[in-house]
């Protein structure tokens, strides 16, 4: 019942979908509770909340349980959202796989970890998956599923299709990879603002501002294929007239960064004097960043309806 076990239970309350939330601890269990009742009737009030139900209607099928075998009773898909710690994960998918039948789908949330990891040795391995939401998925619809090399079909296909049918936006992977498709994405990018900041090219502030006023404001609507194509006549003759300055471009790469020391530093001061790290201001700038997504999430379901 943390932040992602919050988002996906109003995710799928939205949808129209009984939601039991599991915790150990009750106190934590009625704090998420009360933080979704809170989040939700802003967002009703803003005219940004989720679904064709009511606040109140949505707030109804979302209950409480500290007893995991009677949270998971009657379900048809159980999503995991605790900790990104393996050891974790495996003993709640252990003991998941003694009290769940055979219809029953067990999803992890899990951002990093490989599915062979998670899942092998366990009976009921051909109901496993990875639905990897992007944070917070509540706000970003975008979801990974990463089948288990025993996966069958069919857990893919039925977790696409409810994914849909809960208004997000699945993409397969037709096999697992370390880091998936979006942290593999997000690493490249991370990787050379990194090396471009430590050699002293742009400041931390300016590297963001390319992102936020440049490329982002493109791939907030289309991709980095589709930007090929549109911004030549079509990908083949992109890539004739392309091809050669980014392969000059991409052989200056430097080595992937430690992410620590003096570059560390600088970057670190750079967003601490612009968002003090305290919960107030992180809090204060996260709730400024979810009201951006659900405006942006809007305008693009208002441009996909035109």
């Amino acid at each position: 019942s943390g932040l992602i076990g919050r988002s996906w239970a109003m995710v799928f309350a939205a949808g129209g979908f009984k939601v039991k939330l599991y915790d150990i601890a009750q106190q934590q269990l009625a704090s998420a509770l009360e933080n979704i009742r809170k989040q939700m009737k802003e967002l009703e009030e803003s005219g940004f909340l989720k679904g064709a139900l009511s606040a109140e209607q949505q707030l109804a099928l979302i209950s409480i349980c500290t007893d995991l075998k009677a949270a998971v009773e009657g379900a048809t898909f159980i999503q995991e959202c605790t900790p990104e710690n393996l050891e974790l994960k495996r003993k709640i998918f252990g003991q998941l796989d003694l009290i769940v039948g055979d219809n029953v789908i067990l999803s992890s949330s899990t951002s990093c970890l490989l599915p062979s990891k998670l899942f092998t040795g366990l009976k009921h391995v051909k109901q496993c998956i990875v639905s990897h939401p992007v944070n917070p998925p509540y706000f970003v619809p975008l979801v990974e599923i990463v089948p288990h090399p025993e996966t069958d079909p069919s857990t893919t296909e039925r977790t696409y299709a409810l994914m849909k049918k809960i208004g997000q936006s699945p993409v397969k992977l037709n096999r697992e990879i370390e880091g998936f498709v979006l942290n593999r994405l997000q690493y490249a990018v991370i990787s050379e603002a990194w090396r471009l900041v430590g050699e002293g090219v742009i400041s931390p502030t300016d590297l963001d501002l390319v992102m936020s006023d440049g490329l982002g404001m493109r791939y907030a609507f289309i991709g980095p294929l589709e930007t090929m194509h549109l911004n030549a006549e079509g990908m083949a003759n992109y890539c004739e007239r392309y091809r050669e300055g980014m392969r000059r471009v991409l052989n200056t790469f430097g080595p992937v960064p430690e992410f620590s020391g003096e570059i560390e530093q600088k970057i670190n001061q750079a967003m601490s004097e612009k968002i003090p790290v305290i919960p107030k201001a992180l809090d204060a700038r996260r709730k400024w960043r979810d009201e951006c997504l659900t405006g942006l999430a809007k305008l693009k379901t208002q441009m996909k309806s035109d």
